[in-house]
């Protein structure tokens, strides 16, 4: 058996401390390096960082440059930021010490989409270092893009896609509450909408022309509009008290014209305690075609763990794959890889050459 995939994991908060600890316990891979300049992290032990039985061996360290240069890594995993142009620079470097990358930073879904940039840099550079770099996670990046694309493949025509995620914000942190809105006042999230620091759901372009190049749609034109959910009760999150006439959430829509006509809508309202309004959770999907398509995931796929197995998941797909940016539809169907890993490198590997 060849060496263990060795990894570098940029970021520990909730997100890339939960994808290292499931790469600790994942067959064929080995965390040897990890990135955070947060000093409840910083110099300590990762296995101590991440509660763990076992002892990782890695201590957390600051400078990324520094880890990237001792650890002879084969795969950086990126949990910093949302936007491209802030997560570049990390990109860049993982790309520069001969590392594949995946980041779920959600612009990178679909790098064209996001207004810094079309990711060309990155792409050249990937190619030149024969690298590859995916943007994933589990929205954008599969629920509300993959798996809509996936279900049109028992379609011959499509007329529309609709698709909604409603979601539960009570499990998220303050800076996920600011984003969204909540707690504010009605005319305090209008304010935020027009400053920039209430934004809503990041991601929706990426999706959007995600699923549109996929079905070889030209969207004219993509509009979004985000709207404050106001609670008519009390509710309460882990960290925050909502009380009525405030604002719980944020209801964030995305439409894709094609001639004028609309032809795909995504959906994302995400509130504090959605129960308590009569709101159901859940994952919806609806494609007028032929045949007409529904789907409905009751309760929704569960944000943090989603976005942590897509992560880990995905490992093997950008190992096997061919140097350059991509996106999950450049890939193949994505699925668990519950053995070892380096096996499914293999498997994909043995596939990619049998097509190439």
């Amino acid at each position: 058996m060849v060496r263990s995939i060795r990894v570098v994991q940029v970021g520990l908060g909730a997100m890339g401390g939960g994808i290292a600890e499931v790469m600790a316990r994942r067959d064929g891979l080995e965390v040897v390096g990890a990135v955070d300049p947060s000093p409840d992290y910083c110099g300590k032990d990762l296995s101590e960082v991440l509660q763990l039985d076992n002892n990782v061996g890695q201590k957390v360290q600051a400078d990324m440059e520094e880890v990237l240069s001792q650890a002879d890594a084969d795969i950086c995993i990126i949990c910093t930021f949302s936007f491209l142009h802030e997560v570049r620079p990390q990109i860049i470097a993982a790309l520069q010490h001969g590392c594949d990358v995946i980041t779920i930073a959600e612009e990178m879904a679909y790098p064209q989409a996001a207004i810094q940039g079309d990711g060309e840099e990155i792409h050249r550079l990937a190619l030149a270092e024969k690298r590859t770099v995916l943007g994933t996670g589990i929205n954008p990046g599969f629920v509300l893009d993959t798996l809509l694309i996936a279900l049109t493949a028992a379609c011959t025509d499509i007329e529309r896609i609709k698709a909604r995620r409603v979601n539960d914000l009570s499990p998220f942190g303050p800076t996920v509450m600011r984003t969204q809105g909540v707690g504010a006042t009605p005319e305090e999230f209008a304010d935020g909408l027009q400053d920039g620091s209430i934004v809503g759901h990041v991601g929706f372009p990426q999706s959007m022309y995600l699923v549109a190049s996929a079905l070889g749609w030209e969207l004219d034109e993509v509009k979004e509009e985000r709207k404050p959910i106001i609670a008519e009760q009390r509710r309460t999150g882990s960290n925050i008290v909502v009380e009525p006439g405030m604002v719980a959430g944020c209801n964030h829509t995305a439409r894709g014209l094609v001639d004028g006509e609309e032809v795909l809508v995504l959906e994302h309202p995400q509130q504090v305690e959605p129960g308590a309004a009569g709101v159901d959770t859940g994952d919806y999907v609806d494609i007028e075609g032929t045949p007409g398509i529904s789907m409905a995931i009751k309760p929704e796929i569960p944000g943090g763990i989603g976005t942590i197995a897509t992560a880990v998941n995905m490992i093997a797909p950008v190992l096997s794959a061919s140097p350059g940016l991509k996106t999950m539809i450049d890939l193949p169907l994505p699925r668990a890889v519950l053995g070892d890993v380096r096996e499914t490198v293999k498997q994909l590997q043995v596939a990619h050459d049998c097509t190439s």
